[in-house]
């Protein structure tokens, strides 16, 4: 069975799946989307309001911050998969519980196996507790780490960078590192490496001044 055929079975099955409460309140499962030869997969914490309607990760506001973060970084949604750690939104965007990010871990488990990325984002730090029990995103926040045969980089949700403008610099900071980081991640791995491109951090604008008539 391919990766693309893998990846249609895990979605079917999720998207029917009874194995945790959340099923009761889903209107769609949020199984993920993306190519299946991805290189780069990010993993969110859980689907939100707009997502639970449209069965698609990150279509909200953090979705579009998203988008931007992947233009600084030279990439587009297309380029990569995109999925949550639980597949199905709890109610009132709580942290998903341990037992319902348990019930999902063969599906993220399976997701990543066919994908086989180079790198691994994970953004929240639910996410990141997946592969970095104990630690504080805080400290590791855009530092790349093997774990086991993955390469994962934690990052900020972007949704927490909305909410606390001054995580923005350190998300932008964290994205432009991505095209290095990727080919590190290749050249460790033995895949064939990209053309880097030189990636432009915004910086805050400046406070015009003004000009004095004498």
């Amino acid at each position: 069975m391919s990766a693309a055929d893998t990846l249609d079975r895990i979605a079917r099955e999720a998207s029917i799946c009874t194995k945790c409460a959340l099923h009761e309140s889903r209107k769609k499962a949020v199984t993920g989307e993306g190519p299946a030869d991805a290189e780069i997969m990010f993993i969110g914490e859980g689907p939100g309001f707009h997502e639970n309607e449209q069965g698609r990760p990150f279509v909200g506001a953090s979705g579009k911050f998203l988008d931007q973060l992947l233009e600084q970084a030279g990439l587009i949604r297309a380029d990569v998969f995109i999925a949550n750690v639980v597949k199905c939104r709890p109610p009132g965007n709580r942290d998903p519980e341990p037992a319902e990010l348990e019930a999902c871990s063969e599906y993220l488990n399976a997701q990543i196996d066919s994908i086989n990325p180079s790198i691994i984002v994970t953004l929240g730090r639910i996410s990141m507790g997946t592969f970095f029990p104990g630690m504080k995103i805080t400290s590791i926040h855009g530092q790349m780490q093997k774990v086991g045969e993955r390469f994962v980089i934690p990052m900020y949700h972007p949704a927490a960078a909305l909410h606390q403008p001054a995580l923005r610099p350190a998300m932008l900071a964290d994205f432009a590192r991505l095209p290095d980081q990727l080919n590190d991640a290749r050249a460790a791995l033995g895949r064939p490496l990209i053309e880097k491109k030189k990636i432009m951090v915004p910086q805050e604008a400046e406070k015009p001044q003004q000009l004095s008539l004498f």
